[in-house]
Formats: C-alpha cells, structure tokens, sequence
C-alpha cells in the first residue's frame, strides 16, 4: 500500500474502508477491537470545536497509545454502569489526502445516534474526525485520530468512543 497504487477514489475507498469498520466495531459494542484500529503510539482525542479554533489543548478525552485505549475499553465493558444503548455511526465527506509515502491525512464528518431501550432515538453528537493514518504490516491504521465535536454543550454519556 503506497501513493503509487491509491490515488483518487483508490485512496478514498481504503480511508472509507477503515472508517467504516471502525464505525460498525463500534456500534457492534466490540470495545476489545476498537484500540487495534491505532498504532501503538496513536493518539486518540476528543475535542470541542471551540477549543480547536482557539488554539486550546484540553480535551474531553485523551488516550495516548494503546494501551490507554485498552484501559478505556475494558473499563467501558467491564467496569463502567450505564443504561444500555445502541449506537449509529454516519461518516460522510471522506477527504484523504497522502502526506507522505507511509502517511495519509484525512477529513471527514460524523454524526452518532444513540438510543436507549424504550427511547427515541437521538442525534448524541456530531462533528468532524481529523485523521492520520499509516501504513503498517500492509495495511491502514490510525496514528492520531481527533474527533471534534460541534457543540458546547456535550451530553456526559460521550464516554463512547467517538
């Protein structure tokens, strides 16, 4: 996998390809598969808008490497109390672009729907992912991802990953 052999929509479809399955993992509730999305060194975030375009370094969620996510994900299935849900993922307006010869920086946005038993569903978030991915062992994987939601107002059940 290199810029020689995806270009154009050959590049698109792969990104989408990686996000997609990230997306349906997540709504599977398959939390012990998410971390493997991420190289061991990726850096995943969640973070406002606002904080983004002034500059800000807080984040609603920080896990650097995956070992955190692991920690995240375990404490999310196996420690954690909520009321049981399901998710939806929407990820749409895809734009990758190679940076270099192992690395691809892409744009897209993202709308989650959650729906908790005898609820209507709801729109829990919506935003914009900035990802980096890389080429390791032949095939696509996070290397940063940061997911930037719109509003200032943020429901206290995003403990999810985005």
């Amino acid at each position: 996998m290199n810029p020689e052999t995806l270009r154009g929509y050959a590049l698109r479809a792969a990104v989408e390809d990686v996000l997609y399955d990230y997306a349906a993992t997540l709504d599977e509730g398959a939390l012990e598969r998410w971390p493997f999305f991420f190289t061991a060194g990726a850096l995943y975030e969640v973070v406002s808008r606002e904080n983004e375009e002034r500059g800000l370094p807080l984040a609603l969620v920080c896990c650097e490497g995956r070992g955190m996510m692991i920690d995240r994900a375990t404490a999310l299935k196996e420690v954690l109390f909520y009321s049981p849900r399901t998710y939806r993922h929407f990820i749409s307006n895809v734009r990758p672009v190679w940076r270099s010869e192992e690395r691809i920086e892409a744009v897209s946005n993202f709308v989650l729907l959650q729906t908790l038993v005898e609820r209507e569903t709801t729109v829990l978030v919506a935003g914009q992912y900035r990802d980096t991915l890389v080429v390791e062992d032949g095939k696509l994987l996070f290397g940063g991802k940061r997911c930037i939601y719109d509003t200032t107002m943020i429901p206290n059940t995003v403990v999810y990953p985005l």
